[in-house]
């Protein structure tokens, strides 16, 4: 098994605003007023249109500098304790594996903490979206790779699960 190049965000540079993810409260608030301040706008905002084609490097640049995004047009950082679960070297999005150390570390990356740890510990400081880490995202959904996360939340492509992927058949 391989697993995922390893983040840029346990490499020894990291970019300036890396530093605001020590602030999930204020990433929350920055959430929640670019959401409601695209919501007049959701009828343009469309899969593959011209928006998407403005806004994939404006997302790009933006969360990759905070985040070290990987573009899975699937963003669940307000559920993740804004912390990105692609970053996790075995790209887990819904908790840490049974690898993680007495110390919080990752069992692939040591000397970094569990992105999942991270996620816990800055849930607790969002008091709006926090308790949504207990949640379960649905499967990353690949074939939305380097679209916008954004436009796939407006249009809800961000939440389906793919046909055949056993979440859509009924009990």
């Amino acid at each position: 098994m391989t697993y995922a190049d390893p983040p840029l965000r346990h490499s020894s540079w990291l970019p300036p605003l890396r530093f605001l993810q020590r602030y999930p409260h204020f990433l929350e608030v920055a959430y929640d007023l670019t959401h409601n301040m695209l919501k007049p706008f959701r009828r343009w905002l469309k899969r593959g249109g011209a928006v998407e084609r403005v806004f994939i490097p404006l997302e790009a640049v933006s969360k990759g500098v905070i985040f070290d995004c990987r573009m899975c047009g699937q963003c669940v950082l307000h559920s993740t304790g804004m912390t990105c679960p692609q970053t996790c070297p075995k790209n887990l999005r819904n908790g840490p594996c049974g690898g993680v150390r007495a110390n919080g570390h990752c069992e692939v990356i040591p000397e970094i903490k569990c992105v999942w740890a991270e996620a816990w510990d800055r849930s607790k400081r969002m008091p709006a979206y926090g308790k949504e880490i207990l949640q379960l995202n649905p499967p990353t959904n690949r074939s939305l790779r380097g679209t916008s996360a954004w436009i796939n939340d407006f249009t809800g492509d961000g939440k389906k699960t793919p046909m055949g992927w056993g979440l859509d058949s009924k009990p």
